[in-house]
């Protein structure tokens, strides 16, 4: 049996045997995985316990804490398929947007410069706060190149690819300032 506070930690490491941690089946199970282990924390011989818990289990709401009408659409201008798919994906996964809407991480921020996790509140904020229509994904837009360097305005990318740049960008903004 493990010990009772293993189950309360928020583990950012490898997966392990038969964890759903890192495998990807759907949007929200990606996104999932940096705020909530969906598997029996494991901490290997020889690992100290995580010093920090960045996000606590008592604080991660799987379902929408808040009723939404659907949010404004994203204008696709030129090739943006790739960026606008992935954003609405995040946008509609509950608890990463619960998280953002709270605005609790622009509020402790630290992180100097270009922050995902910030522009990702923002981004988030604007959607699920504005009525019908479409809107300018600008927050992101205007970061691309900070997300991933080989991204491009207006040439076809791989929304695969731009989610696994965008997830880490989240990450390491979430680890940003915590001494190692």
């Amino acid at each position: 049996m493990l010990p009772g506070w293993l189950f309360k930690l928020v583990v950012l490491g490898a997966p392990v045997e038969n964890s759903t941690f890192l495998h990807v089946l759907s949007c929200n199970n990606i996104v999932s995985s940096l705020f909530k282990c969906h598997f029996p924390a494991v901490i290997a011989e020889g690992m100290a316990p995580p010093q920090r818990i960045l996000f606590p289990p008592e604080k991660i709401y799987m379902d929408w804490q808040q009723r939404w009408r659907a949010g404004a659409g994203l204008h696709n201008s030129g090739n943006m398929c790739f960026l606008n798919s992935v954003l609405q994906c995040l946008t509609y996964t509950p608890p990463l947007a619960n998280y953002l809407l709270s605005r609790e991480h622009s509020q402790s921020c630290r992180q100097r410069g270009f922050c995902m996790m910030c522009r990702m509140e923002k981004h988030v904020n604007s959607v699920l706060h504005s009525s019908g229509g479409a809107i300018y994904p600008s927050a992101v837009i205007s970061v691309l190149t900070l997300i991933g360097e080989h991204f491009q305005l207006g040439m076809q990318e791989d929304a695969h690819e731009f989610l696994r740049y965008t997830v880490d960008a989240m990450q390491r903004s979430c680890l940003s300032g915590i001494s190692e």
